[in-house]
C-alpha cells in the first residue's frame, strides 16, 4: 500500500500541476485582485479574472468553474505537504483492517473538500474586488493597488506570529499526534478526519494564499514560491525558524510595497 499510495499521490500531484500550468498558459489576462500598479484595464475589470471567469460577473456556472480550477491548484500545491499525514492515516488504517485504500482516499477527499469550500470564498472575494476595481478610474487604481497588496502582505506576515497559526501548524507538523487525538473508524470517520485536517491546514495557510489571491491567483512564480514555503514550514526540522523568518520578510515587503518603493514581483506571470 505505501508504494502504491506514493505513486498515486505523485501522479495526482503531477496531473494537478499540469492542469494548473495549462490553465495559466492558456488564459489571456492577468488574474490578481490588484495587478501591477493597478494600471491595466482588462475590459474594465482591472485584470481580475481567473481565465476570464470572474470577468463575466456572478453566476453559478462561473463559480463552479472557478472552484474546480482552484481545487486543482490546491491539490498541486498542498498534497506534497499533506503526504506525511496521508501516509500516517493509511498506516494506522492498515493496523485496524486490511482494506485501507478506500478510507485513505476518502480522507484525501475530505481534505480537498475544505479547499474547495475555500474556493467559494475566494470566488466571492474576487468578484467583490472586481466590482470595486471597476468603479475606480486608472489613477485611483494606481494609488490603491500598492496599498492593498502591501496590507495583504503585512497581514500575512503578522499572522505568522499568532497563536492560531502555531496551533494549526502544530497539528500539520505532527501526523502521529493528529491520528492519536482525532481517530475515527469507518468511511464516515475517514471523511471527518480529512475535513478536520483540512481545516487545520486552512487555518495554517489561509494568509499565505491571500497573498496569492492579491498578487495573481494563477501566478506560476507565486504558486511555486508558496508551495515551497508551505512544504518547508510544515515538514522540515527548522520549519519553526523559517516560520518567523517568513513572517518578517512578508511584513517588510508589505511596508516597502505600501510606500511605493518597489512593485510586487510576478503579479501577472
Amino acid at each position: 500500500m505505501p508504494l502504491g499510495l506514493l505513486a498515486s499521490l505523485a501522479v495526482l500531484t503531477a496531473a494537478a500541476w499540469a492542469l494548473s500550468l495549462y490553465q495559466t498558459l492558456s488564459m489571456d489576462m492577468p488574474m490578481g485582485i490588484t495587478v501591477r500598479g493597478g494600471m491595466q484595464d482588462m475590459e474594465g475589470m482591472a485584470g481580475m479574472a481567473m481565465g476570464g471567469i470572474a470577468a463575466d460577473g456572478w453566476s453559478v456556472a462561473g463559480a463552479a468553474i472557478f472552484v474546480a480550477v482552484w481545487t486543482v491548484m490546491m491539490a498541486a500545491m498542498m498534497l506534497p505537504a499533506a503526504a506525511p499525514m496521508i501516509f500516517m492515516f493509511a498506516t494506522a488504517q492498515a493496523r485496524r483492517e486490511q482494506h485501507v485504500a478506500i478510507p485513505t482516499w476518502i480522507f484525501v477527499a475530505g481534505y480537498m473538500l475544505v479547499w474547495a469550500a475555500a474556493g467559494l470564498l475566494v470566488y466571492a472575494l474576487v468578484q467583490f474586488g472586481s466590482e470595486f476595481a471597476a468603479s475606480l478610474d486608472p489613477p485611483q487604481r494606481s494609488k490603491w493597488a500598492p496599498l492593498a497588496l502591501g496590507a495583504t502582505l503585512g497581514v500575512a506576515g503578522l499572522y505568522q506570529f499568532t497563536s492560531l497559526k502555531h496551533i494549526c501548524l502544530s497539528h500539520c507538523r505532527s501526523p502521529l499526534a493528529f491520528i492519536a487525538q482525532h481517530w475515527r473508524d469507518g468511511r464516515v470517520g475517514a471523511l471527518e478526519m480529512g475535513l478536520r485536517h483540512g481545516v487545520y491546514c486552512f487555518g495554517c495557510c489561509w494568509a499565505l494564499f491571500a497573498v496569492l489571491v492579491a498578487a495573481g491567483v494563477m501566478s506560476v512564480a507565486w504558486m511555486l514560491l508558496l508551495t515551497l514555503a508551505i512544504f518547508v514550514e510544515k515538514l522540515l526540522p527548522r520549519g519553526r525558524r523559517f516560520e518567523g523568518a517568513l513572517g518578517i520578510t512578508l511584513v517588510a515587503l508589505g511596508i516597502v510595497m505600501s510606500l511605493g518603493a518597489i512593485e510586487m514581483p510576478w503579479v501577472s506571470s
